[in-house]
């Protein structure tokens, strides 16, 4: 680097935290000053990130929730969306569109048994809201059950099926909803009634520390959904895509949905897409009026293009094997720290969608400060705060792998030494 280029940059970063701190968010800037955290993303590729001022890489181990599945910036969504743009926009949301035919088209391909039908949309909360939207006009039923500790977005509906502390600020709750322990097939066969209309989960909760439900969990909730009439929706918008080592994640536990929502990865981390699939029979909400629900840039052409192309590279064969191989050298690689390092008491995995279990709900946190200080980007689960998230994109290599299992074990180190002062 150019010694004069030096302090332009720093000077530019310093300029966008102070704007961001004086239009986005001053509590975000506030927060990561008191932890020394002001890194600002600047260049990105593959599993990478570079602070503006060069001065700091990461290596994203959060990704986003999943958003980067295919690392940063990858080359072949880039170059889909590219020639894209050479010919089409966005699109019209109240039109038929070839675009948006075919990302349906090889959704429903991809799915199993009849989920045929998709509606996309833009942000996961909004493919959440559509979903208990068609539930409740379908079975003509109000009821939505979901599971404590489980998060499905921060808006409307997707909000009220959340945890009361991301809907508490704004008012009160949404009537018709409400919320049982995860994985425990008991307590949701008591919720049940004559009015649920859904229940909807996430086939592994990230927000509550990953915990993979027992293997007959799943199949116990679609009896109960069949038998008492209400539908079963399934959360992938971070488990899907192949981060299990399947393309889609409630395959391990041999259950169809009535609808699964999909997001963050299905955008390539190039251009906003999610989708809601629907069973055949749902479509039936839209027919007395199939202008009832719109979404202006849901189903964008070029976000549809991105889409087919996320879709073809994750459902690969050979895609899905190294997720697996993958997932087995971190599995190797855990297993080692956790004989070096006490305080690691646990390891939640199902391929490449795995959490850190800790000591106790100070480690999550500490671990996140001490991962960042050794170059590893890691968040800890908020509604389980002993359990770090740990997702890396499902492009690396075995050599990567290395990397951060040896940058893991100065990090968990430095949580020790953190330990010691607290």
């Amino acid at each position: 680097m150019h010694s004069v280029e030096k302090p332009e940059m720093l000077q530019a970063k310093r300029k966008a935290i102070e704007n961001f701190h004086d239009h986005v968010s001053s509590g975000k800037v506030s927060f990561y000053r008191q932890l020394n955290m002001e890194f600002v993303p600047g260049r990105r590729e593959g599993p990478y990130l570079w602070d503006m001022d060069n001065e700091k890489r990461l290596f994203n181990l959060h990704t986003n929730g999943g958003t980067y599945n295919l690392g940063h910036r990858n080359p072949e969504v880039i170059k889909v969306l590219r020639a894209g743009l050479e010919e089409m926009d966005i699109g019209n949301g109240h039109l038929i569109s070839k675009a948006r035919a075919d990302a349906a088209e090889l959704l429903a391909d991809l799915m199993p048994g009849d989920l045929e039908y998709t509606v996309f949309g833009v942000g996961g909360g909004e493919a959440v809201d559509l979903a208990i939207k068609v539930a409740r006009a379908y079975t003509g039923r109000t009821g939505i059950i979901s599971a404590l500790g489980g998060y499905h977005g921060h808006t409307g509906l997707a909000m009220a099926a959340g945890d009361e502390k991301y809907r508490a600020p704004f008012g009160p709750q949404v009537p018709g909803f409400q919320q049982v322990p995860f994985d425990d097939s008991d307590a949701l066969d008591k919720a049940m009634d004559h009015d649920t209309a859904a229940v909807v989960l996430e086939t592994i909760p990230a927000t509550l520390g990953m915990p993979i439900p027992q293997a007959d969990y799943f199949k116990k909730i679609r009896a109960m959904c069949d038998a008492k009439g209400a539908l079963l929706i399934i959360d992938e918008v971070q488990t899907g895509l192949g981060r299990t080592g399947k393309l889609w994640a409630f395959e391990h536990f041999d259950v169809i949905p009535d609808m699964v929502v999909l997001g963050k990865g299905l955008s390539g981390g190039i251009y906003p897409i999610t989708a809601t699939v629907l069973r055949s029979p749902l479509e039936s909400v839209f027919h007395a009026d199939p202008h009832i629900h719109v979404s202006t840039f849901g189903g964008s052409e070029l976000g549809c293009l991105v889409a087919c192309k996320v879709l073809e590279i994750s459902s690969a064969p050979d895609f899905l094997d190294r997720v697996n191989q993958l997932a087995t050298y971190f599995a190797q690689g855990i297993a080692g720290l956790r004989e070096k390092h006490a305080l690691l008491t646990g390891f939640r995995r199902l391929g490449l969608f795995m959490g850190l279990e800790m000591e106790d709900e100070d480690c999550g946190p500490l671990l996140s400060l001490a991962a960042y200080q050794h170059d590893l980007l890691m968040v800890y689960a908020n509604n389980c705060k002993s359990v770090c998230q740990f997702l890396p994109p499902l492009t690396i290599d075995g050599t990567q792998v290395e990397y951060v299992i040896r940058q893991l074990d100065k990090a968990l180190t430095t949580v020790r030494e953190f330990k010691k002062i607290l």
